[in-house]
């Protein structure tokens, strides 16, 4: 499917998300009759290789896509979010076990963790799996799960040539799948980011990898090193996203509502006024530099370059103060909103929420604005995926 039809799906959708969201926040899931809907528009795929049936959307647009859905209820877009980084995972596979996950047409459905919390066995044809995995985001409606394990020799992990313990990524069947209720959060409380677990579950050796192990794919979406920024770029536009939601939310709040202290409305108030608009210029700037720096980066590997450390490093930067610019802004709108801000009826105290939430993920580690200090001084960043 075209960018431009899973961007007009996604606006076409946005309005039943946002009316969904609060039968979201009450059973701690995308709601069933939604997730079909989403299902059936194809945007829990975006990163699917064409040569499997998927869109293969370049990261900016897969942003659009994320973005659009978070406006709308910010849970459901961080569904997206995560279904898009596993979609992007099954490139690391060859064609034939890709098209085995994915089906025809192409429905790819994954959830999982990248952190192993899980053993695998080696067994003739295959591994066992035994494990638990947290913050399995979407599980209710996936179709697999994508489980990172740590391969066993033994008792003991087998390890690398450079002496850590090797991990392998695996896909297991849903049904296979049992999944333990441990989301009772302040925030993303749609997202059904439940624990999940398995037990001596065998899978074919065909269906897993290493984890280190590069993508099998070599088109412009599956760059090796871009990987990283490309996974990441749509946690930007669900945090973004999320606050455009909010401003809109202020907006709509400021004309209609006063306060216990102070009959004049919000929108007649200089305070409002300003904290709005600081707001949209925190929103609007955070989001150019994620456009301006992604878009280097995609000009790069499209043009069959590799991307060095410079394009690497403001492409990360501009991912992680997003996330971080986007809760300063929404910060200012929800205080300055005072009491109208708490009632949970209200999109804005969600939005609040589910932020705070955001920026506790990966993406948003504060170190990443220590690695690119780094680079721009000449240094070579610690962590990986530099």
């Amino acid at each position: 499917m075209h960018s431009s039809s899973l961007l007009a799906a996604a606006r076409r959708l946005a309005p039943l998300v946002r009316a969904a969201a609060p039968e979201a926040e009450r059973l701690r899931r995308c709601p069933p009759d939604l997730a079909q809907a989403l299902t059936e528009a194809g945007l829990f795929q975006l990163y699917l290789p064409r040569a499997l049936g998927g869109p293969e959307l370049a990261p900016l647009e897969a942003f659009e896509v994320v973005e659009e859905i978070s406006r709308a209820d910010g849970s459901v877009g961080w569904c997206l979010m995560l279904a898009a980084a596993m979609s992007l995972n099954v490139a690391r596979l060859p064609l034939e076990a890709g098209r085995e996950l994915a089906g025809t047409p192409a429905d790819y459905r994954g959830a999982g963790s990248a952190r192993s919390g899980g053993r695998a066995v080696a067994v003739p044809g295959g591994y066992r799996v035994t494990g638990r995995w947290n913050f399995a985001s979407g599980i209710d409606h996936a179709r697999w799960l994508y489980a990172t394990c740590t391969e066993m020799a033994g008792e003991a992990p087998r390890l690398t040539a450079a002496g850590k313990p090797q991990l392998r990524a695996l896909w297991i069947p849903k049904a296979q799948v049992t999944v333990i209720d441990t989301w009772h959060v302040m925030g993303m409380r749609g997202t059904g980011s439940q624990d999940v677990a398995v037990e001596d579950v065998f899978v074919p050796a065909h269906l897993s990898t290493p984890s280190d192990a590069p993508p099998a794919l070599t088109t412009p979406l599956y760059h090796p090193r871009a990987w990283q920024c490309v996974t990441w770029t749509v946690s930007a536009a669900n945090a973004l996203g999320i606050a455009r939601g909010a401003i809109e939310a202020l907006m709509a709040l400021a004309g209609s509502e006063a306060s216990t202290m102070n009959t004049q409305l919000l929108r007649d108030r200089p305070a409002v006024q300003a904290r709005l608009g600081e707001a949209e210029a925190i929103v609007q700037a955070a989001r150019a530099y994620v456009v301006a720096a992604i878009g280097r980066l995609w000009a790069v590997v499209s043009e069959g370059r590799d991307p060095g450390d410079a394009e690497i490093a403001q492409a990360r930067l501009a991912i992680t103060h997003a996330m971080h610019e986007s809760v300063r802004a929404v910060d200012k709108l929800f205080h300055v909103a005072g009491t109208n801000a708490i009632y949970a009826s209200l999109p804005l105290e969600r939005a609040f929420r589910d932020l705070h939430v955001v920026v506790q993920h990966g993406a948003a580690l504060p170190q990443y604005f220590e690695s690119a200090g780094k680079v721009l001084l000449g240094l070579r960043p610690s962590d990986p995926g530099w």
